[in-house]
């Protein structure tokens, strides 16, 4: 008979040995597999929300500060350069994104894949009341701002038609439908937004090229939105790349957000994942501790396979041949116990987080398990190693 036979035999006698050394397998692998499906979820569920940030990259005009004084005192801050972007760098800007995007994930078809939303801010009056306005292209800006929502109306398609915030038309008393005169300029609302919690609210939104008209800015604009195809994108590059290429302008990566909830999960990870080690730990110890006392009840059984001939190394081979098949089981029960505990707990951990299977975690839960169970069943069979004969016939 062979040896792993013998083995799968004595483990069917003793099952309820096994079974206790095995749960403690199963807690480890559980906690591991558990914690890493909610970084998953929460990692996808933060990405999600990072695509309703908007702009991964911001473009202002390059302008500098100088602070003047006379002696010792200071007498205000003058603002170097100008204050607004040629248009024609528009395209230049579009160009430039796309090279990168391409190289960086490899793709050779035609067209553009950033999308770029330019923007012109003024400030103007409405029935008497200071407003701000802001020009915008509407295609480009609603593909980067996911977040509006025309609740009345709709979007402007016209170029005497605008768009109002909220609060704007809250406090202006505004409806679809309202003409507004802005420098003797008719206007009709074409819709109103959704309250969105931001500046977004407060202001009215005009097509460029009218807004460019009515304030004589043809050709002008205040900042650019850049769009990158994914959050992988490499927009450091991208910002790098405009900035030294074009004059005038500053491009900003936009990553304080990104690298803010990003590093509170990597907190968290590191939290769960050190809580996981001392669970594995404590398993590991109660797989020690099970075989061990499995090996003081079998020394009559060793001692039997000794004096028939097998020899220390088979008995420890044996003995990892078991740990082996504790960590098959372990590790399968702990990646599917792992999963289920991720359904419940993740939602608490990341509000609104999807939970799925991954894959990919079962190897890895296996692979951890059976190192679990054969680093812990090393002392116990260089001890059952050990046992002599002689020590088998007194334990009669």
């Amino acid at each position: 008979m062979r040896l792993f036979q013998v083995v799968l035999k004595d483990i069917m006698r003793r099952k309820k040995r096994v079974l206790y050394a095995t749960v403690g397998v199963i807690i480890g692998t559980m906690t591991v597999i558990s914690i890493l499906t909610i970084a998953n979820a929460g990692q996808a569920k933060i990405y999600s929300q990072l695509e309703k940030y908007g702009a991964n990259l911001n473009i202002v005009p390059a302008t500098k500060s100088l602070t003047t004084g006379l002696g010792d005192l200071t007498l205000g801050t003058l603002t170097i350069g100008e204050n607004y972007i040629s248009e024609d760098k528009v395209s230049e800007i579009q160009r430039i994104a796309d090279y990168e995007i391409k190289n960086y994930l490899d793709i050779k078809e035609e067209g553009t894949v950033a999308t770029i939303a330019p923007k012109l801010f003024l400030t103007g009056e409405v029935k008497g009341i200071p407003v701000m306005l802001v020009g915008i292209e509407p295609v480009p800006e609603m593909a980067i701002r996911t977040w509006w929502e025309v609740k009345d109306g709709k979007i402007f398609n016209g170029a005497d038609q605008v768009l109002s915030g909220s609060m704007a038309a809250e406090l202006l008393e505004l409806k679809v439908g309202d003409t507004i005169i802005i420098k003797d300029r008719n206007l009709t609302i074409s819709g109103i937004l959704a309250d969105t919690g931001s500046n977004d609210d407060y202001q009215i939104y005009l097509p460029l090229a009218a807004l460019q008209g009515i304030y004589d800015k043809q050709g002008l604009i205040s900042s650019i939105d850049v769009r990158a195809l994914c959050n992988g994108c490499p927009v450091e590059i991208i910002a790098d790349s405009i900035n030294l290429e074009i004059p005038g302008v500053r491009a900003v990566a936009v990553k304080q957000v990104a690298d803010t909830e990003m590093g509170m999960v990597e907190k968290v990870n590191g939290f769960m994942l050190a809580l996981a080690g001392v669970t594995l730990l404590v398993g590991g110890f109660g797989v020690v501790n099970t075989l061990m006392t499995s090996i003081n009840e079998r020394i009559k059984d060793i001692g039997i396979m000794r004096a028939v001939g097998a020899s220390r190394k088979q008995i420890t081979i044996a003995l990892v041949y078991e740990a082996v098949i504790i960590g098959i089981d372990g590790g399968v029960l702990g990646y599917g116990a792992g999963t289920l505990l991720a359904y419940f707990a993740g939602p608490l951990i990341f509000e609104g987080a999807s939970i799925s299977f991954v894959p990919v975690y079962l190897p890895v839960s296996l692979g951890l398990a059976i190192f679990i169970a054969v680093l812990a069943t090393l002392y116990p069979a260089l001890h059952a190693g050990k046992i002599r004969v002689a020590d088998s016939f007194r334990s009669l």
